[in-house]
């Protein structure tokens, strides 16, 4: 742990996971307690199209895509259940509260949020500027990696500081490629010619934070 680390993430504000009451009728996935699985996030997973992508092409990788807006997440679930993937579990919740309830310390291996809402009237409600995403970071392994993208320049910008200056994470910023088809809102965008921006940022060994043995009365991990 190195000194520039305990002087940014943990010396904001702490987010308060105790606060959080379990979604509506939640339940784990099974999948959660195999920790033999390698286990990817997707959080605003829209219709699912990176979701159903991804499931079919890593075989070896277990991923929970969970997404809040009911009409989308509807639409989600078809496919889904079409598809009939032994490796993708599709959540209607908050995610930021089924995290909370679900996903123990040290536990996933990878998180993608992709064209997530820009919140350009609210940006402390952009992902990195929220004391939550101390609490997702604890849930990630080390070497693990969280991957980020946005047609926004300003989110990207936002994002890319915040990574380097408050979390510490290693990252690496590039451009997302004009032939790129993970999301509805990628293919939209990139149709358009706007340009859109990815960030991956890594969890590096021995990173610590203030959750890393945080767990509720409802995880059996």
């Amino acid at each position: 742990m190195t000194d520039n680390l305990e002087l940014s993430h943990q010396q904001e504000r702490a987010f308060q996971p105790q606060r959080l009451s379990a979604p509506r009728d939640f339940m784990q996935p099974a999948a959660l307690l195999k920790p033999e699985l390698s286990l990817v996030l997707e959080i605003g997973a829209g219709k699912g199209k990176h979701a159903l992508s991804f499931a079919m092409q890593n075989s070896d990788k277990y991923l929970i895509a969970i997404e809040r807006t009911r009409n989308k997440f509807e639409a989600f679930k078809k496919l889904a259940a079409q598809q009939n993937s032994a490796n993708l579990t599709a959540i209607h919740a908050d995610a930021i509260a089924w995290i909370v309830h679900a996903i123990a310390p040290n536990s996933i291996d990878s998180i993608y949020i992709l064209y997530p809402n820009p919140e350009q009237h609210n940006p402390n409600q952009q992902w990195l500027n929220m004391p939550f995403f101390e609490f997702l970071l604890s849930r990630l392994q080390a070497g693990g990696k969280i991957i980020l993208a946005t047609n926004i320049e300003t989110y990207m910008d936002n994002a890319e500081q915040q990574a380097n200056e408050v979390w510490c994470l290693p990252n690496t910023r590039s451009q997302v490629a004009s032939s790129s088809q993970r999301t509805h809102f990628e293919v939209k965008y990139l149709a358009r010619q706007e340009t859109c921006w990815e960030l991956s940022m890594k969890k590096p060994k021995g990173y610590q934070t203030r959750f890393d043995k945080w767990t509720t009365d409802t995880l059996t991990i």
